[in-house]
């Protein structure tokens, strides 16, 4: 556990920790929670998270479900990559990893992404993993393209001077340093919505300071080159978009347009005050619509003929 995480608010302890083992041979920390057998529940965090930005959801649908998370590379605890190792292939290389490491062959699941996490699924559209595995996907406060020009992070007016200015922001190498009530503040005005409670807004920002600097630079200068619109267009299985209204990161103009650009939408949510950290800060909704997805498309066991009780082995 994170030093910076208390115990009230860390996520359960794991059934089982496993290493998955990327195309270029990075090493990603996965944890399965719940029973095995149940249905499966693949969640992705975003830039600056790790795995225990899901803990509300693991909490909730570990009674029931069998839920995978794991650490994007660099973050948590799977390790940094070499210099030219971060890149929208790596995402979807190392969620391909995961899913192969994690579920049985044929096994299909609902996958969930938050803002990076969300734009893993849609850069592994076309990957064999993904169509293998992916009964459904939820994409949370995510963009495809255009983050720099579409954030609102800075109060300007929309040009190339805040273009700028966010660019710099997303590959700014300044350590974040301790949490402060001036760190929550800057932390709340940037990244969730105004209503958003305390100890919430505290649970954000001991996981975001958590992040170590490197990996948070290297994941904002791809981000800062984001162009996933193909991918959008790629994610042929049913996929639902779940977006806060106040979310200056990835505001509602990109949650609409992935909403009209995907094949097989199954809606737009728009969650009225809340921000970018919508998994933290509207649990249930988020928690809900991952159930309701499980509930419509993924089939009893997982896939013909798969049952689910098949032991892994571990990677140590």
């Amino acid at each position: 556990m994170s030093r910076l995480l208390r115990r009230d608010d860390a996520p359960p302890v794991p059934a089982r920790e496993l290493t998955a083992i990327s195309a270029d041979g990075a090493r990603i920390h996965v944890e399965v929670h719940g029973q095995d057998g149940a249905p499966a529940v693949v969640l992705s965090h975003g830039w600056t998270c790790n795995t225990h930005f899901w803990a509300a959801q693991i909490r909730d649908l570990a009674v029931d479900h069998r839920v995978v998370v794991y650490d994007q590379r660099g973050h948590g605890r799977s390790p940094a990559a070499h210099r030219d190792g971060y890149s929208t292939d790596a995402l979807a290389d190392d969620l391909e990893a995961v899913l192969a490491t994690a579920l049985e062959p044929g096994e299909r699941a609902v996958l969930a992404g938050h803002s990076m996490g969300g734009m893993t699924m849609m850069a592994a559209s076309r990957r064999a993993g993904l169509r293998e595995h992916a009964a459904a996907v939820l994409l949370c406060s995510t963009g495809s393209s255009r983050l720099t020009a579409e954030s609102l992070v800075v109060p300007l007016r929309a040009g190339a001077v805040r273009t700028r200015m966010t660019r710099a922001i997303l590959g700014a190498r300044a350590p974040l340093g301790p949490v402060t009530p001036v760190s929550r503040r800057i932390l709340k005005y940037g990244t969730m919505g105004a209503g958003s409670a305390p100890e919430r807004v505290e649970i954000c920002a001991r996981i975001v300071h958590a992040c170590p600097r490197a990996a948070r630079v290297a994941w904002g200068h791809v981000l800062a080159e984001l162009d996933l619109e193909a991918g959008v267009r790629e994610l042929r299985v049913p996929t639902a978009v779940i977006a806060g209204t106040e979310d200056r990161l990835t505001p509602l103009v990109h949650a609409r347009a992935i909403a009209a650009a995907l094949p097989d939408c199954l809606g737009l949510t728009e969650l009225a005050g809340m921000g970018h950290m919508t998994p933290v800060e509207a649990p249930e909704a988020v928690t809900a619509k991952i159930r309701e997805l499980v509930t419509a498309y993924v089939p009893a066991g997982g896939a013909d003929g798969v049952d689910g009780t098949a032991e892994k082995e571990d990677v140590a």
